[in-house]
């Protein structure tokens, strides 16, 4: 069973950065991608970003040009560097994994999550 560990939430101010990470405990073949969601309570779990074992990056329209999606395969970690904040960005943002995933920012095709790490951006 693989592990996902999220860190690197907190709180900040409108227009700053933040960028999230997710250690992964196993290696991912060329048939993983990884994802990051967000859920803030009382709504259901929103794809923000995802990333093939290529490199490939897939992007929600709310965050294209502020957020980008990375992993460094060395460290089976990904990324999530977050620019200019909004206060509509407040959220629990969760990393998961899943092999064969069509429809890359859909939750139901990953298998594996993360805990969450808490984003609070303050207007």
């Amino acid at each position: 069973q693989v592990h996902l560990v999220e860190s690197g939430g907190g709180a900040v101010q409108a227009g700053q950065s933040l960028r999230l990470s997710c250690a992964v405990s196993e290696y991912s073949d060329s048939s993983y991608s990884m994802g990051w969601f967000r859920q803030v309570p009382g709504r259901g779990r929103d794809g923000v970003a995802a990333i093939d074992s290529d490199g490939t990056a897939y992007y929600a329209d709310s965050v294209k040009g502020r957020f980008t999606i990375s992993k460094d395969s060395a460290k089976n970690t990904l990324y999530l560097q977050m620019d200019s904040l909004k206060p509509e960005d407040t959220a629990m943002y969760y990393c998961a994994t899943g092999r064969y995933i069509a429809s890359k920012l859909d939750t139901y095709e990953y298998n594996a999550w993360g805990q969450g790490t808490q984003v609070t951006v303050s207007s």
